[in-house]
């Protein structure tokens, strides 16, 4: 197959199951469990009319998003001739569009390839209706200009992070692999210079830009979360806990809960020191090698969040799809993974979500198969990340990767 073939082929079945997740979300077709569109037609749309009277909604403790999150919210005024969803809906689709192309037009340089671009084609239906729902598929769309863009420009990389850090925090983590030297220092003070100006001009323009910050704080132990199949376990033996909505997602109540939330910090913060480790040892620094570091710092900390919303997901196959745009990624097998754990996402939410709220056998059995699955994928990452940038360097520091020739890396850029 030649790769404009494929690519034609990349987009006509994007074009079909993207068809088909727009009548879902319009409820054209409907399928069974909750409702996932509420969020937009009723919170979403409540936030953008507080938006609109000039301050941040610093009253509702559902509002756990940076300031920036608000040009989300905000979006569908861009299309006035639609409703609020409707116009929402479309945005989200145009977002998932332009990840396609970005991913296609990265795969066509010498050294890359189409793999990418199919990862994101398949992975976004297979999280369902969700992944038009809510507004991760812009974020992501920024994530993956910025790490394409930042194979040659890393001021751009840094510029982009910062922009979708401000609209998720989870995109600061794609500067984890930059190369050291002057790379890292352009993209490092590009992402803290636009940081902080974004962040002061939201703070002057509206009151409540920082109130998220107490709201994540607070949030417990989500059932859909690692530490929640304790849980999930406990309750067929008795536990006197209970599932209720609280901070905007339905999380578990009860004896035992503030202590496993406690562990799962603990577990982030364990995280965080084998991404610092791994900064401070790694040597060789490839093309593929932002990629694989930020695809791998991710799976960390979604692995061992309290909260492991079904949108995640839409973080981890993008990311995915760009590891595996350049041929000589290790992160074929994790990026499988994380496509298998998509799909089973949308088996327990929305299909069987009743199933997971209950700890029925169903439930659990979904919720162990989905985390083990997102578990194993963290693992495989760490460890080939760390085989082919610490245990196999060859002692290139600092040098850029665009500017590097050699086996196994390239010299044009991505997304120039």
């Amino acid at each position: 197959m030649t790769g404009s073939t494929g690519a034609r082929l990349a987009l006509a079945v994007w074009a079909l199951t993207r068809v088909a997740l727009l009548l879902c979300v319009t409820k054209v077709l409907t399928l069974p469990g909750p409702d996932v569109t509420s969020d937009v037609s009723v919170i979403y749309h409540g936030w953008s009319e507080v938006l609109k009277s000039g301050t941040y909604p610093q009253s509702d403790v559902t509002w756990q998003y940076p300031p920036l999150a608000a040009l989300a919210i905000l979006s569908p005024a861009l299309l006035p001739f639609l409703d609020y969803a409707s116009a929402f809906f479309v945005l989200a689709f145009l977002c998932d569009g332009l990840v396609l192309g970005l991913l296609l037009y990265a795969g066509r340089r010498t050294g890359r390839r189409a793999a990418g671009a199919w990862v994101w084609v398949a992975g976004v239906p297979l999280l369902g209706t969700t992944a038009y729902a809510r507004y991760d598929v812009m974020v992501t769309a920024v994530a993956v200009a910025a790490l394409l863009a930042g194979v040659r420009h890393p001021r751009v990389l840094g510029v982009l992070a910062a922009v979708g850090a401000l609209l998720k925090v989870w995109p600061a983590l794609i500067l984890a692999g930059t190369a050291r030297g002057a790379w890292t220092r352009r993209a490092w003070t590009a992402a803290a210079v636009t940081a902080a100006g974004l962040l002061a001009v939201c703070t002057v323009a509206m009151p409540g830009a920082l109130a998220f910050l107490g709201f994540q704080r607070d949030r417990g132990t989500e059932v859909e979360s690692l530490g929640a199949l304790v849980f999930h376990v406990w309750r067929q033996f008795g536990w006197e806990g209970r599932v209720e909505l609280h901070y905007g997602s339905l999380e578990f109540l009860g004896p035992q809960v503030p202590l496993v939330s406690t562990l799962a910090l603990g577990l982030s913060v364990l995280a965080f020191g084998w991404l610092l480790v791994w900064r401070l040892r790694a040597r060789d620094f490839r093309v593929s090698t932002p990629a694989d570091a930020a695809f791998t710092a991710v799976l960390l900390f979604t692995t061992t969040s309290r909260v492991i919303s079904p949108q995640y997901m839409l973080w981890l196959v993008g990311l995915a799809a760009v590891c595996l745009v350049f041929r000589d990624s290790r992160m074929a097998l994790p990026a499988s993974l994380v496509l298998l754990a998509t799909g089973v996402t949308q088996l327990e939410f929305p299909l069987g979500f009743v199933h997971v709220v209950t700890s029925d056998a169903t439930g659990v059995t979904l919720m162990f198969v989905r985390n083990g699955l997102l578990v194993a994928a963290t693992l495989i990452a760490c460890r080939r990340l760390w085989r082919q940038t610490v245990s196999g360097a060859v002692g290139e520091i600092g040098r850029p990767p665009a500017a590097r020739s050699g086996a196994g890396r390239e010299t044009e850029p991505v997304g120039s």
